[in-house]
C-alpha cells in the first residue's frame, strides 16, 4: 500500500504482522529527488524475516608462504622465524633480524645439525594439511627457499660493498645506500654487523640508540634508517628476556608492567606521576638504556617498538600470573596504579576497550575465594578492617560480574554475628561506634556496586547501629544532659542525617527527638538568641528533609 500518513502505514503492517498470514513486513519513506528523479528509501520499520543475507563465500589463500629470499624480510615472515627459532636465538642471543643479515649467524645455525630442520618441518606439517601438499615436497621447496637465502647472503658478503657503519658513518652509509633498489636489506647488514660485537640486550639496545642519534637529520635517508633500526629494536622487546634485560630481571610482574608502560608513554606517565602518589609508588626506575628508549618512544618515531611493548603488556595482563605473588594488598595496589596509568596513556599506547577488557579479565583473579582469604589475612585482623579491606576491593574491581561477586564478600562480611558483636561490645563509647558505622555506610555507595547490591549492606550496618545506640541508650542520655537545648537539637540532627550514626533505627530514633526538642519554647528562645546557631539548625533541617 502507499500512503501519506506514516502512522496509518505503520499500523497497517502492525496488524498485517498480527494476523500470522504474512512472514515479513516492511515501511519505507519514499522521497523523489528532483534533480535525478530517482527515489530515496529510507527503511522505517521491519518485522520478520525480510530478507535472506547470504553469506560471503571465504575463498582461502593458497598462494605459497614466501617464494623467494626476500619474502623472508618481511615482517610476519621474522615474527615466524622468531617463534620457530626462539630457543636457538636466545641461546646466541640474536634476534630474526641479525640472523637474516648475519652469514656467522647462518652459518653456526647450518652447524647446529637440527634445528634448522625442525624449524621447516614445524612450518611444513600444518602447511601441507592446510594446501592439499605432501609434507615431503612442502619440505623440500622450504629447504630449497633457505638455502638461496643463505647463498644470496653469502655471496653478498664475499663480494664485499656491505656498509661498515664503524669506519663509514651511520648517516653516510644511510644517504650512499638510499638509492639503491636493496637499501633496507644493504643497511641492515651494517646495523647487524655493528650491534654483532655486544655482549647483553641492553648493549645491543645502547647501540642501536648511538646510531639513531648519528642517524640523518632529514629526508629518505633519515627514514631509512629509523625504518631499518626499528626492525631490531621491535624484535629485542617483543621477546620475553629481552625486554625483561632492559627494564630489570629483578622486577615481578607488576613492576615489570608498569615500567613497560613507563617505558611506552614516558611522558604521559611522568605527568600522572607528579599529580597521583600511588602511581608513583607502582613505577620502579627506569635503566640507564631503558630511560634513553623512552625518550625515543616519546616521539613519532618506532611505532612498531611501542607496539611490540603494547603487545606485551595485553598478553601479561590476560595471563595467570599474579603481578604481586605473596602480597595481596600489593596486588590491588599494583593494579589500581596500573589501570591509571594505561588509561591515561589510552590512544597513544593502548585503545581504551583493550584497557578495560585487560582490567576486567585480572579482576576476576582479585574476586576468587583463595584470594580473598589471602588478603584477608585469616582472621587476623578485626571486623571492621576486614570490611574496609573489601569495600577496597569491590572499589578497585571492574566488571558487572566482578563487581557483584566482591559484593558477596562485602555483605556476607557486614552480615557476620562478629561485625555485630565487635561493635556491640567493643571498648569503644557508643558515639564512637555510631560515629565508625555512618562512614562505613556511606563508603558502601562509593563502591561502585549496583544500588540492589549495596542498599541491603547500608541496611544491615543501619541496623547494627540500632543494636549500638539501644544497648548506649545514647538518645535518651543526650536528651537529659544539661546542654543548651539548640546545642542537643544540633547533636540530634546530624544524628539523622547520617553524620555522626548510620542511617537506621537510630538515625529515625534521632530525627523523633529532634522534632520533640525544635517544638520546645526554650529551644526556640536559644536559637533566637543565638543566631549562628540558627543558621547551622536550619541548614542541618534542610539536610535532614533531602535525606528523608
Amino acid at each position: 500500500m502507499a500512503t501519506e500518513n506514516r502512522g496509518a502505514a505503520i499500523a497497517a503492517a502492525e496488524d498485517l504482522m498480527g494476523a500470522g498470514k504474512i512472514a515479513a513486513v516492511r515501511v519505507t519513506k519514499e522521497t523523489l529527488d528532483p534533480e535525478t528523479r530517482e527515489f530515496q528509501s529510507v527503511t522505517i520499520l521491519n518485522l520478520g524475516a525480510s530478507e535472506l543475507v547470504k553469506k560471503k563465500k571465504v575463498v582461502e589463500n593458497l598462494d605459497p608462504i614466501c617464494v623467494s629470499p626476500q619474502d623472508l624480510y618481511t615482517v610476519h615472515a621474522r615474527e615466524r622465524i622468531g617463534r620457530l627459532l626462539e630457543g636457538w636465538l636466545e641461546r646466541k642471543g640474536a634476534t630474526p633480524f641479525e640472523l637474516l643479515h648475519r652469514p656467522d649467524l647462518v652459518e653456526e645455525l647450518e652447524a647446529s645439525g637440527t634445528d634448522l630442520q625442525h624449524a621447516i618441518q614445524k612450518v611444513a606439517i600444518p602447511e601441507a594439511q592446510a594446501r592439499g601438499l605432501t609434507v615431503h615436497e612442502l619440505i623440500r621447496t622450504l629447504s630449497g627457499l633457505v638455502q638461496r637465502s643463505i647463498d644470496r647472503l653469502s655471496k653478498d658478503f664475499r663480494k664485499g660493498g656491505m656498509p661498515d657503519l664503524d669506519k663509514e658513518g651511520f648517516a653516510l652509509a644511510a644517504e650512499r645506500v638510499s638509492r639503491e633498489p636493496e637499501r633496507v636489506y644493504l643497511l641492515g647488514a651494517g646495523v647487524a654487523a655493528s650491534i654483532a660485537p655486544a655482549r647483553s640486550w641492553s648493549e645491543k639496545i645502547s647501540r642501536l640508540l648511538d646510531l639513531a642519534d648519528a642517524a640523518p637529520l632529514a629526508g629518505p635517508p633519515r627514514a631509512l634508517a629509523l625504518q631499518t633500526l626499528e626492525q631490531p629494536l621491535a624484535e629485542i622487546l617483543a621477546s620475553r628476556t629481552g625486554l625483561d634485560h632492559i627494564i630489570g630481571t629483578q622486577l615481578d610482574l607488576g613492576g615489570q608492567l608498569a615500567a613497560m608502560t613507563r617505558l611506552a608513554a614516558c611522558d604521559t606517565i611522568e605527568a600522572l606521576m607528579r599529580m597521583e602518589p600511588s602511581v608513583a609508588k607502582i613505577m620502579p626506575p627506569l635503566p640507564e638504556a631503558a630511560t634513553r628508549l623512552a625518550r625515543w618512544l616519546a616521539g613519532e618515531d618506532f611505532r612498531s617498538v611501542r607496539t611490540a611493548i603494547t603487545k606485551r603488556v595485553v598478553r601479561d595482563l590476560n595471563g595467570p600470573r599474579r603481578l604481586r605473588p605473596g602480597d595481596a594488598a600489593g596486588e590491588i595496589a599494583v593494579m589500581r596504579g596500573l589501570a591509571m596509568a594505561l588509561t591515561a596513556a589510552a590512544g597513544s599506547l593502548l585503545q581504551a576497550d583493550d584497557v578495560q577488557a585487560a582490567f576486567t579479565q585480572r579482576s576476576r583473579m582479585l574476586v576468587t575465594s583463595d584470594f580473598v582469604e589471602t588478603y584477608l589475612g585469616g582472621g587476623e585482623r578485626t571486623a571492621r578492617d576486614e570490611i574496609e579491606a573489601l569495600m577496597w576491593l569491590v572499589e578497585n574491581v571492574i566488571g558487572g560480574a566482578n563487581k557483584r561477586q566482591a559484593g558477596r564478600y562485602l555483605s556476607a562480611g557486614v552480615a557476620a554475628l562478629r561485625f555485630e558483636k565487635e561493635f556491640r561490645y567493643g571498648p569503644d563509647t557508643a558515639a564512637v561506634k555510631l560515629q565508625k558505622l555512618a562512614i562505613l555506610q556511606r563508603a558502601v555507595a562509593r563502591g561502585g556496586l549496583a544500588p540492589e547490591d549495596y542498599e541491603p549492606i547500608q541496611t544491615k550496618i543501619g541496623d547494627v547501629g540500632g543494636m549500638v545506640e539501644a544497648d548506649a541508650r545514647l538518645i535518651p542520655t543526650l536528651a537529659r544532659t544539661p546542654a543548651p537545648p539548640a546545642q542537643k537539637l544540633m547533636a540530634m540532627l546530624r544524628l539523622a542525617i547520617g553524620e555522626t550514626a548510620p542511617s537506621g533505627p537510630a538515625a529515625d530514633r534521632a530525627r523523633l527527638e529532634a522534632m520533640r526538642l525544635a517544638r520546645r519554647d526554650d529551644t526556640r528562645a536559644d536559637l533566637a538568641a543565638h543566631p549562628d546557631r540558627m543558621t547551622q539548625v536550619r541548614e542541618l533541617i534542610q539536610q535532614l528533609g533531602m535525606a528523608a
